[in-house]
């Protein structure tokens, strides 16, 4: 390759980068102001919850008649990093925007990660179409637009880069992806700076010096994180499995589901299971949770996407991990916050098996001073979460793959 054709490759994807991070991060501080809006709406009206039916049933009709294509989110993404076939239509960036506002405003359980990841990849893979890339470099506009997706949302750049190449880390990244999704994580993370849209802050203010019991208690934790990502991922995946199974007709699964989630909100008298539940998880870093909080957001979760939806998962798993962690403050000797920040993170690293990712962003959000407590519990949560995580089209090898697989065939071998 010539000299001449290198720089313009090079100032090609330069550009590209700009943009998608210009657009994405856009995207995700206009997201980010309108939920923040509806959720203050929703707290500030309790008889809108009420409306969950119909917030369901208008979310239902919408992808019905207009987002069969995309109806997968996520897992779309990810299917065409593996196999690229058709460019991803761009109205997934709309409708998973409108419809994680409805899901919020009328008080169902989810997160943003997925809403923004998903503008951030059908925003970014216009760009496949305007520039004529191969079924190669469409996949690297994906790992782009997944990056600036992450990384504008929650506001950490180089979580929001590791997160994207890990999440396909077992199908070929090339170099190039590798130093672009960097670049474009910044320029997404800057441009929602430059929007003056301003991000949730965690403090860990105390710290032990790591040694041999504290080690044993990290490691018993990170176990305990794992297996509640697992049960998160078994279940949302039950819950959708059941929604489709007994109710054919797609529109009216959140209809349904809906009038239940509303029904039970009324019985239980309380709303901190639903939407973010980003007090809570701030509440998490200095008084010790109920035992059962955690099990209850990943019931309203599971059952509120399952349902059908809109929203992620991975605000409702650090809100998991955080309430998990800080119940576990008064059996463990570790800091309160030090313990809700570790399952901020460990929990996620299970639930979507990218250990790394989680713990730099444990360090991005709480300081690199906790690092090593973090990455040990987000590693012993990866290998305790199981082989199946969030994302059923993710392709998970590696250690974790031929541990299970060893496990699998022991259990057959023993009965």
């Amino acid at each position: 390759m010539n000299l001449q054709k290198t720089l313009r490759l090079s100032l090609q994807w330069l550009v590209i980068c700009a943009l998608i991070g210009l657009f994405s991060g856009s995207a995700s501080a206009f997201f980010l102001v309108a939920l923040e809006w509806v959720t203050q709406i929703r707290e500030h009206h309790a008889w809108i919850i009420w409306l969950l039916p119909l917030g369901g049933l208008i979310i239902g009709l919408l992808y019905h008649y207009y987002g069969t294509s995309v109806v997968k989110g996520n897992n779309l993404l990810l299917e065409e990093y593996e196999n690229p076939q058709q460019p991803i239509p761009f109205k997934m960036a709309p409708l998973v925007l409108i419809g994680t506002l409805i899901t919020h405003l009328v008080g169902g359980s989810a997160g943003r990660e997925g809403t923004a990841v998903q503008m951030g990849g059908a925003i970014a893979d216009q760009f496949s179409r305007w520039f004529q890339l191969d079924k190669n470099d469409r996949k690297t506009i994906l790992i782009l637009g997944i990056s600036a997706g992450f990384a504008s949302v929650f506001g950490t750049p180089l979580a929001g880069a590791l997160f994207a190449l890990e999440v396909v880390y077992f199908s070929k990244i090339n170099f190039k992806s590798v130093i672009l999704s960097f670049a474009v994580a910044y320029a997404a993370y800057f441009t929602v700076e430059f929007w003056q849209v301003k991000h949730t802050h965690y403090t860990i203010a105390t710290l032990p010096e790591m040694n041999g019991i504290y080690l044993l208690w990290t490691i018993g934790a990170g176990i305990l994180f794992g297996l509640a990502a697992l049960l998160f991922s078994r279940t949302a995946h039950f819950w959708n499995r059941l929604f489709s199974k007994y109710i054919p007709y797609a529109p009216i699964r959140p209809l349904i589901g809906g009038t239940v989630l509303a029904v039970i909100l009324f019985f239980i008298g309380t709303t901190k299971y639903i939407g973010l539940g980003v007090p809570e998880i701030v509440k998490a870093f200095s008084t010790p949770n109920e035992s059962y909080d955690f099990l209850l957001k990943i019931l309203f979760t599971g059952f509120t996407l399952g349902a059908g939806f809109k929203g992620g998962e991975v605000t409702p798993l650090f809100f998991v991990g955080a309430t998990l962690g800080s119940a576990l403050s008064v059996v463990i000797p570790l800091p309160i916050a030090l313990l809700a920040g570790m399952g901020f993170v460990a929990v996620f690293s299970g639930a979507t098996h990218t250990p790394i990712a989680c713990t730099v962003m444990g360090m991005e959000l709480f300081g690199i001073e906790g690092g090593i407590f973090i990455g040990i519990a987000c590693v012993v949560a990866y290998f305790a979460s199981g082989s199946i995580g969030i994302y059923h089209s993710q392709i998970v090898k590696g250690p974790k793959y031929h541990l299970y697989q060893k496990i699998n065939r022991f259990r057959l071998d023993l009965f």
